[in-house]
């Protein structure tokens, strides 16, 4: 049997398996009866695989058809087989982890633990959000094309929840399921009362270390005792100031974001930025298909910290890319190499501030851009070295009201 026809049969078996009632998906919710419904359907799906010849095959083999079906599906949603090998069993999600490389190389999501990646270093991840207005929810979709935001690859969700003093965004990877009791909670966005302060918490731990914002999420979630292996928490990674307009003149909002754990080196040749490798929290376990990765060491330190250990290095200050006034068309201006379309206060393009460091090149790259195609729909394209959880947040916070901004 040749090597195509192997390779076919193999996504023949896990085509099959999708059409059995699991669908391979890394950020909207099963949309079934119930969890259990979806487990048992998988479970007796991956049962059957395991006794198919493929488990059995030489190891050498076995890579070899694995690392040609991560090249040729490399875009979505073809990709999902990607993604079904390595739910096949523990050898190949070992296998998996290691052919599949990091958005940063490889400039691919592929499975959830990638929203928490770096973007790649040298293009623009296109990605694009959609807002229901009813709902006061969002969604973040990985742009399948550049023609037209209808088709794209879900990744994130979030929801407003308005509360007295201020207002939070709460993000899921499951789009039917955004809250903090969900197991697919990611973090969330929280602002002050007059909108113009924001801090991005993150439930996971971004480095070893790191001590937790006590608040009463901390301690339940969904009316029970969490893992004590991991807390779910608040651990703040990022925080957000627009300046007040205090003298009521017109113009675009200007803004900084502190990124508390991207050291400023991470923008310059040859810098690097913190990289989760693993969900810890052993409630998004409840799915054994979901390849949230698990270390081959024993090591607690479950991340890429880079060069985090000096205390000397700053925090990298992301600022807001000065637009230019249009004589003729009598308004502000940014190039947004035609990703926007329509002029909105919300729209903007965020580059490395020169307060980290001497102006260069790298300080004029835009890291961040958003900004607005419809009604309710908005682009929003970022690289390294943010997430697009990261860069999703950030974005959240242009969407609430500003108060003393406008």
């Amino acid at each position: 049997m040749s090597l195509k026809s192997i390779i076919q049969d193999m996504r023949g078996e896990f085509g099959s398996i999708s059409r059995k009632g699991f669908d391979v998906k890394f950020g909207s919710g099963m949309r079934s009866r119930s969890h259990r419904v979806v487990q048992d359907t998988y479970v007796a799906a991956i049962d059957a695989l395991k006794q198919s010849c493929w488990v059995n095959l030489p190891p050498e083999l076995l890579r070899d058809v694995l690392m040609r079906i991560d090249a040729s599906e490399d875009v979505w949603p073809s990709r999902k087989s990607v993604v079904a090998c390595a739910g096949v069993c523990r050898s190949w999600r070992e296998i998996m982890k290691e052919i599949v490389k990091f958005p940063e190389v490889s400039g691919k999501l592929t499975f959830p633990i990638s929203l928490k990646q770096p973007g790649p270093r040298d293009s623009h991840l296109q990605c694009y959000i959609k807002r229901n207005r009813s709902s006061q929810t969002y969604y973040l979709y990985l742009g399948l094309n550049q023609v037209t935001t209808d088709d794209g690859k879900f990744l994130l969700a979030a929801r407003k929840c308005r509360r007295p003093t201020h207002t939070d965004y709460i993000i899921s990877l499951n789009s039917d399921d955004v809250s903090k009791g969900s197991s697919t909670y990611v973090g969330k966005l929280r602002s002050n009362f007059l909108g113009t302060k924001f801090t991005i918490y993150d439930a996971q731990p971004p480095r070893a270390g790191v001590k937790v914002t006590k608040c009463r999420s901390t301690r339940l979630v969904n009316l029970r005792q969490v893992s004590p292996r991991v807390p779910a928490g608040n651990y703040p990674i990022a925080h957000i100031s627009y300046e007040l307009n205090v003298l009521g003149s017109r113009g675009p909002r200007r803004m900084h974001c502190v990124m508390d754990e991207i050291p400023t080196s991470a923008v310059e040749p040859g810098g690097v930025a913190p990289t989760q490798t693993e969900f810890l929290l052993s409630s998004l376990d409840s799915f054994p298909a979901l390849p949230f990765f698990r270390s081959k060491s024993n090591r607690t330190d479950s991340f890429r910290s880079g060069h985090l250990s000096g205390s000397s290095e700053g925090m990298l200050v992301l600022r807001n890319k000065a637009p230019r006034w249009h004589e003729q068309l009598q308004c502000w201006c940014l190039n947004f190499n035609g990703r926007v379309t329509v002029a909105s206060v919300k729209n903007f393009q965020l580059v490395a501030s020169s307060d980290n460091g001497a102006a260069g090149q790298e300080h004029e790259n835009v890291i961040l851009q958003f900004g607005k195609v419809g009604k309710d729909a908005f682009t929003m394209d970022y690289q390294y070295p943010i997430s697009a959880f990261q860069a999703f947040a950030i974005c959240l916070s242009s969407f609430d009201t500003k108060i003393a901004c406008e």
